[in-house]
């Protein structure tokens, strides 16, 4: 039985779980920075996953099936996750940094895209770091079975996708998580954020993050430093983050109502994973004992 949205915020380890996402995730920034940058908005994301779901279910028996413009289009803009015109322009530079193509006859419409082997490895990548954040939490072994069975991604990444992308309480994140996820690398500060927590998180009101070296994290993650710095100012004006002085050197609190917020939020895209992984091992046979969690209330 996979896990619901609810039994992850319940879970203690869960904080941990989101922290390893986000260690991985800055993994997969250092060795590919424009790819991951593809992941680190709300919108970027939604047209993302939607992307990869509608490429992976193509259906070669199925006239006008996988990845075209107009479904791409149809899929987003029918929850207003984006307007047309984003969805083309996101495909258009999707195309020109080679992270996708047209499939087949370029000269046949509608055109087909496919991912490139580049953008392959990245999305399987993403898959198996979500799930290995799971596995922290239960000693399951999700990321192992799927790596050992890579068919799973293919029914895994669509159900997944569909089921978030469809759900309003993660296409809108809280007003405060949003103020991050919605802002062009908002999500590789949150992440860097969550990195910060600690493997040991204090029960305490307010959770010690350090000190955050705008320039440096401004370079690193290639934004404005002034855009960074008011980001980072207005988390500080909404009770995200506090600050230990009077001083920028003092260094920053994460508060716990915030990081409550936030781990509410992210429970909703594992809960969806869990649920996808659960029901492609079933179609393809292959679970067994190590891929059954412990009860939800056996904490």
């Amino acid at each position: 039985m996979a896990y619901s949205a609810a039994d992850l915020q319940e879970h203690p380890r869960f904080v941990l779980a989101v922290r390893f996402l986000a260690e991985k995730l800055r993994g997969v920034h250092d060795g590919n920075p424009r790819i991951a940058r593809f992941l680190a908005s709300q919108q970027r994301w939604l047209l993302s996953q939607a992307a990869f779901a509608l490429h992976n279910e193509y259906d070669p028996d199925v006239p006008r099936s996988g990845l075209t413009i107009s479904r791409l289009r149809d899929m987003v803009t029918g929850v207003d996750a984006a307007s047309r015109n984003t969805v083309l322009n996101f495909l258009n530079q999707l195309e020109a940094y080679r992270f996708m193509r047209v499939a087949g006859d370029t000269a046949k419409r509608p055109r087909r895209f496919e991912p490139t082997e580049v953008t392959v490895e990245a999305m399987f990548g993403w898959l198996l770091a979500n799930l290995a954040a799971l596995d922290q939490m239960d000693g399951g072994a999700r990321a192992v079975t799927v790596a050992g069975h890579p068919e799973l991604f293919r029914l895994i990444q669509p159900r997944a996708a569909r089921q978030t992308i469809g759900d309003a309480r993660w296409r809108e994140p809280p007003p405060r998580v949003a103020m991050f996820l919605w802002t062009e690398s908002g999500g590789l500060v949150m992440d860097e954020l969550m990195r910060r927590v600690g493997t040991d998180v204090p029960e305490a009101e307010l959770v010690d993050v350090g000190r955050i070296d705008a320039r440096t994290m401004a370079e690193t993650f290639r934004m404005s430093r002034t855009h960074l710095q008011r980001l980072l100012n207005r988390a500080i004006s909404e009770g995200c983050l506090v600050r230990k002085g009077d001083g920028r050197k003092d260094g920053l609190y994460l508060s716990r109502d915030f990081l409550q917020e936030y781990l509410g939020w992210q429970a909703i895209k594992f809960a969806a994973i869990d649920d996808a992984y659960q029901d492609a091992c079933r179609k393809l046979n292959l679970c067994g004992p190590e891929d059954i969690r412990p009860a939800a209330k056996e904490r």
